[in-house]
């Protein structure tokens, strides 16, 4: 039996404007019809003897992860918190540090969350392969078997076999120009580096003190600090924020004597780009991908997600449109990379498009920024049976519920009835109050906010039975 660990980290940019700070690729059914990358992820390992998964994840991402999980009948999985990114080493470092306090050194299988892997069969195969590799003392990575040259992916250049399927690795190599990636392809002897590892959590740790004691060092003090809050696993801050940087490439493949390689070949793509998400998924006649609602004519190679409305395309090639409630995208695919760049212009300019979609998931359930304009806004709301938002108020905003479907709970002041469907309740500036749902439906509201100042951080919490308090 091995230890999935799981990296769900990264924010995908270069997917905007699906993929947000706040909900990342990781998170979004890109590629498997109703399940999320992660979900996806996890559900390849069915079939191979594979514990119970370990995630890595951004302390803003802890209720989309969890939710995930708990949707797969997976809710008792042990989701590690980072609170700042550190790259892949410090995060793995964590994993194989608490695994070696829970169990007797196990095999971890290290995966990134935002891989799509076509072949699942083969992807077994070569789990399987690198076992008995990993279990003799090695550090096994997988090398993806290149279809073409790509100048986008860092390579690894295979050594001697060894045992059946493996071989050691004689280098990792930068990402490559073209000519150089023609003639890697050329020479049969180099693979895909795909961020995916197999070793046993005592040799990643030994080898990672010898190179890069520091970061060891760091990691032990964050998780000495660690608290636990229901599945969730919260690192000491301060520790781990003084943890240096760095990937598990650098800081230990590229220097340790016991690097490995397993070759892979299983249709694996890191969908890094639309134009990659173009290229794995199912094309018409004229080689467009079309997702949601969208009509064309004469237009060829385009793909074009409609989330919330109708897209049209007349006479149009190449392009990549991508259409959510709050922003359409509309690029050629030869300059895709350069999305993140409109990311930065975002960023730069005070924007909030790049943080999170107008429809915005909570642990309670989801609300929709359905229109706000000079001291009003207007939400609707879907709270989960059984939650309960926070016992909160704010200094500046008054609120209106109206319920549309379902009963609602509510406390205002010392005061606690229900409102159910077609009625009505008013939540003065000031007030402490709260919202349940108490039935077996999901309770739709909505909610008209007025005031001087309508931020989402102008909410006071008292309790909250998500920790939010």
């Amino acid at each position: 039996m091995f230890l999935p660990v799981i990296m769900a980290g990264g924010s995908g940019s270069r997917l905007w404007p699906l993929s947000r700070q706040l909900k990342p690729k990781q998170f979004l059914p890109l590629a498997d019809a109703g399940l999320s990358m992660l979900q996806a992820t996890i559900r390849r390992l069915e079939g191979l003897d594979a514990g119970l998964p370990r995630l890595i994840c951004n302390e803003e991402h802890r209720f989309l992860a969890a939710e995930q999980l708990r949707l797969l009948g997976m809710a008792k999985a042990n989701i590690l918190l980072e609170p700042v990114g550190r790259n892949t080493a410090p995060a793995i470092a964590l994993a194989a540090l608490q695994a070696c306090a829970e169990a007797d050194d196990p095999l971890l299988l290290v995966l990134a969350a935002d891989h799509q892997i076509q072949d699942v069969s083969a992807f077994h195969a070569s789990v399987r392969a690198a076992m008995p590799l990993a279990e003799d003392g090695k550090l096994v990575t997988f090398g993806i078997v290149p279809t073409h040259a790509e100048t986008g992916y860092g390579y690894i250049e295979k050594g001697e076999g060894i045992g059946d399927t493996g071989f050691a690795v004689s280098r990792f190599v930068e990402k490559p120009n073209m000519i150089e990636a023609q003639e890697y392809l050329a020479s049969g002897n180099y693979f895909w580096n795909s961020g995916m590892f197999m070793f046993r959590a005592s040799r990643y740790l030994h080898e990672l003190e010898r190179f890069r004691p520091d970061i060891l060092a760091a990691c032990r003090t964050a998780l000495e600090g660690a608290s636990r809050d229901m599945q969730f696993t919260r690192v000491d801050q301060a520790a781990f924020t003084a943890c240096p940087e760095d990937s598990i490439d650098y800081a230990v493949m590229e220097k340790t004597e016991d690097a490995a390689m397993v070759p892979l070949d299983a249709g694996w793509s890191d969908i890094g780009s639309w134009s990659a998400l173009w290229g794995i998924s199912e094309k018409d006649e004229q080689g467009n991908v079309f997702k949601g609602d969208v009509l064309h004519q004469r237009s060829c190679n385009n793909f074009v997600h409609a989330d919330s409305r109708l897209v049209a395309t007349v006479g149009v090639d190449d392009l990549v449109i991508v259409e959510t409630k709050d922003a359409v995208l509309v690029a050629h695919k030869d300059h895709v990379q350069d999305v993140k760049k409109i990311v930065e212009q975002l960023k730069g300019c005070s924007r909030n498009e790049h943080l999170n979609h107008r429809e915005v998931y909570r642990p309670w359930g989801v609300y929709d920024s359905i229109d706000r304009g000079q001291r009003y806004q207007v939400k609707r709301i879907t709270v989960q049976p059984g939650a309960k938002l926070s016992v909160q108020m704010h200094h500046h905003r008054a609120e209106h519920w109206i319920v549309v479907s379902g009963t609602a709970k509510v406390t205002n002041g010392d005061k606690t009835y229900l409102v159910t469907e077609n009625q009505s309740t008013y939540i003065p500036v000031g007030q402490v109050h709260a919202l349940e749902n108490p039935g077996v439906i999901p309770l739709d509201l909505i909610e008209v906010q007025s005031g001087s100042y309508l931020g989402e951080d102008d909410i006071v919490r008292f309790e909250d039975k998500y920790g939010r308090a």
